[in-house]
């Protein structure tokens, strides 16, 4: 039975991606995911400890997500360990790279640009909750990464990738309260 709330580290991420690649490899098959939200502030930038999935579009989709079934099984993770809930936020501008992700010989890992993740960070906006740190944290880090320190750079960059008149009033207040942070240099 698959463990329902499992913290994914580092470690088991990787772990879970080697076993994927392994599973992909004994078929023959070359596959792609591109990781966005928690999983990468882990995996590129070392930001936090955890998340409790791994956001992600991957091709072949069907290979990939009955590899993940059963690294599911294997591992003792949740079923829903690896989703594509993220698809419907992908931004037909974003801009993917490799850079900081890990590699292997039937699966390649690619990434949202920092600034990408970012508008997308914004655009969600999700406060803290009783299980869930919400996106305060990582978009600090990702303007720390940027060297962005005002409301409207911020605002620009998620212009760059979302129309103005989809960006909701909620992700403007969510970015004061983070440049009242990045001023004050408390979180």
């Amino acid at each position: 039975m698959s463990n329902p709330d499992p913290k994914l580290t580092k470690e088991k991420i990787l772990a879970a991606l080697d076993a994927i690649n392994l599973l992909l490899e004994q078929k023959g098959v070359i596959g792609e995911i591109c990781i966005f939200g928690g999983a990468t502030m882990i995996l590129a930038f070392n930001a936090r400890p955890s998340t409790r999935d791994v956001d992600a579009v991957f091709v072949p989709k069907c290979e990939i997500s009955k590899a993940a079934e059963q690294v599911a099984e294997e591992l003792d993770l949740p079923v829903s360990w690896l989703n594509d809930g993220v698809k419907g936020f992908v931004s037909a501008t974003g801009d993917l790279t490799e850079e900081g992700m890990p590699q292997w010989p039937n699966l390649r890992i690619l990434r949202p640009s920092s600034r990408y993740l970012l508008a997308m960070k914004c655009m969600a906006s999700r406060v803290a909750g009783y299980d869930t740190g919400g996106d305060q944290d990582d978009i600090v880090s990702l303007c720390n990464e940027l060297n962005l320190t005002q409301a409207e750079q911020i605002l620009d960059v998620v212009s760059c990738y979302y129309p103005a008149n989809l960006i909701p009033a909620k992700t403007a207040f969510f970015v004061e309260e983070i440049v009242e942070l990045l001023k004050g240099g408390s979180r």
